[in-house]
């Protein structure tokens, strides 16, 4: 919002401002009508798209939206005050006139209102559903409205600018190629998620990598199976990846029962020496005591059913034997602190294991708003859906937080929900992360 006092944005606020209260001028000196709807089209088809250089086009629309609800929000209180003023002015005598000039200012406010608001629901990420329909549906009440349009105009900015900023530094590091690894990279997914080619489990983080110079490929398993047969898969995609590309070994990063599958691959499977590094992402290395709490209380039927209708499910979207009750099980800590016994720690494979925690239950989106507090009642301190007491492993472990009331959920740290969270820039991480592997030589 700050960033919108520039020059050029205070000059379009005052033309549309000045055109929107100038009935009572044009009557006096009709031509003038004519330079006001040219720079009226000018502001409603151009205002601030010129001013975010270097932008993708996508960006440019949305900067266009919200300089236009800007120019709206404060034109609007402008042109209230000018009318309360002219209304001592021309009434009762001249009440037609005064009519007419309301009617103009408004249809011209409406007008640059509607081509924002579309602008900005189109093209932004950050708006998110929420503040979408809570826009919609306060669109209507005074002051209320005001106030969404003060968050909804925030939302879309800060993304533009940040953004935009994101594109700058990529291309200035492009030459660099800082994610070129040795190796490339394997994105190994969790639990209940596939690798869907139009909704990436690893949101914008793949394509951030991709852009600094990583080679990146996917795990591609089922969705919900035991660790071991998760396992038997992984090897299989691994050899294929050495296969088409030669190169020897590959550089794996998991995101939370992934990580589980993987360490099995490497130390049940022989594939250590496929493997050059494994980063764990909040994988519960032992176990979530609440998936037995839950396990054990859960009547056999009821989760017989659940299984049932899941497996279903994911058969008709692709998987070719999922099984609901064994991914869940192999999530238990009875389960999982055996097998950690059991794996261990893989010679000749840079292990490395990230975790974070949520500070706040409703900084998750659902349902790990709902599991925070079922996960911090068994194990404490929790990413919503695993313990921190759950997440080292290996010869370096990083913990991720932001100060204040949000946290890092386990969603997060996949950028799940493409959401850009302040003080926690999740792609930056990883293109991080990826930089230190090279700096290994891996």
């Amino acid at each position: 919002m700050k960033k919108f006092f520039s020059t050029i944005n205070i000059i379009y606020l005052l033309a549309f401002c000045l055109i929107a209260n100038s009935f009572t001028l044009i009557c006096k000196a009709p031509l003038i009508i004519i330079a006001e709807v040219l720079v009226f089209l000018f502001i409603i088809a151009f205002a601030g798209f010129f001013v975010v250089k270097g932008a993708r086009f996508r960006l440019k629309i949305c900067h266009h939206g919200g300089v236009l609800l800007c120019v709206f929000m404060f034109s609007a209180l402008i042109s209230l005050i000018y009318h309360i003023f002219l209304a001592f002015e021309l009434l009762p005598n001249q009440y037609m006139q005064f009519i007419y000039s309301a009617l103009v200012c408004i249809c011209l406010h409406a007008l640059v209102f509607w081509n924002g608001i579309i602008c900005v629901y189109c093209t932004s990420v950050q708006l998110g559903i929420k503040l979408r329909v809570v826009g919609a549906l306060c669109g209507f009440i005074p002051i209320v409205n005001l106030v969404v349009l003060k968050r909804i105009i925030s939302a879309s900015m800060d993304e533009v600018y940040f953004e935009t900023e994101k594109e700058k530094i990529n291309l200035e590091r492009k030459d660099k190629q800082i994610c070129k690894t040795a190796y490339p990279i394997l994105l190994v997914h969790g639990v209940f998620f596939r690798d869907f080619r139009f909704f990436n489990y690893w949101g914008r983080i793949p394509k951030q990598l991709e852009e600094n110079g990583a080679a990146v490929y996917y795990g591609n398993h089922q969705s919900a199976a035991s660790v071991a047969d998760s396992a038997k898969e992984l090897k299989e995609r691994i050899e294929e990846i050495i296969k088409e590309t030669g190169c020897q070994k590959v550089n794996i990063i998991a995101h939370s029962k992934g990580g589980l599958d993987c360490r099995y691959a490497i130390s049940e499977l022989k594939m250590a020496p496929y493997v050059a590094s494994l980063t764990t992402v909040n994988t519960p290395h032992r176990g979530c005591l609440f998936a037995d709490y839950l396990l054990e209380k859960i009547p056999e039927g009821v989760k017989n059913k659940v299984a049932s209708a899941y497996n279903g499910a994911l058969k008709r979207l692709g998987d070719k034997n999922p099984d609901f009750l064994a991914a869940v099980n192999d999530l238990t800590a009875q389960a999982c602190i055996e097998r950690d016994k059991q794996m261990g720690r893989p010679d000749g494979v840079f292990c490395h294991s990230i975790g974070s925690v949520l500070n706040k239950a409703a900084s998750g989106k659902f349902p790990l708003n709902f599991c925070y507090h079922l996960v911090k009642f068994f194990d404490g301190a929790n990413d919503g859906l695993v313990s921190e007491k759950s997440f080292e492993w290996g010869e370096r472990y990083t913990l991720v937080t932001v100060k204040g009331k949000r946290g890092v959920s386990h969603g997060d740290m996949i950028d799940l929900n493409r959401e850009n969270i302040k003080d926690f820039d999740v792609r930056e991480f990883y293109v991080k992360l990826v930089c230190d592997l090279k700096a290994r030589g891996l």
